[in-house]
C-alpha cells in the first residue's frame, strides 16, 4: 500500500463522534471514531484500521494536540477568576 497521508476527518472535523437533536452520541461513521481518516493520493479519504493504529498512533497524538491547541487549549488549568464561565457572576445585575 502507498503511504497515505493522515487528515483530520472532515465529516467530524476531529471529534470523533456527533450529538444528535436527542442528546444521543454516537461514532463517527466516517473515521470509526478516532477523528482521523488516510487520505490517499487522489484526495480520497479512507478509515484508518485498527491495525495501523500501534504503527500511527504517535502521528495521531501529534495531530490531536494540534488540533486542541488550535481550539486554544493550552493544557494548564485556568484560575477560577480566570474563566469565562465564572466572570461577571459575582456582580450584580445592571436591569
Amino acid at each position: 500500500m502507498a503511504m497515505m497521508e493522515i487528515v483530520q476527518c472532515v465529516s467530524c472535523e476531529g471529534f470523533g463522534w456527533f450529538e444528535d437533536e436527542d442528546g444521543q452520541t454516537q461514532d463517527c461513521d466516517w473515521c470509526g471514531g478516532i477523528g482521523y481518516t488516510y487520505r490517499d493520493a487522489g484526495g480520497v479519504d479512507r478509515r484508518i484500521p485498527a491495525g495501523d493504529y500501534e504503527a500511527v498512533a504517535a502521528q495521531l497524538e501529534q495531530l490531536e494536540a494540534q488540533r486542541l491547541r488550535a481550539m486554544g487549549y493550552t493544557g494548564e488549568a485556568k484560575r477560577p477568576w480566570e474563566q469565562k464561565i465564572r466572570q461577571g457572576r459575582d456582580k450584580p445585575n445592571s436591569a
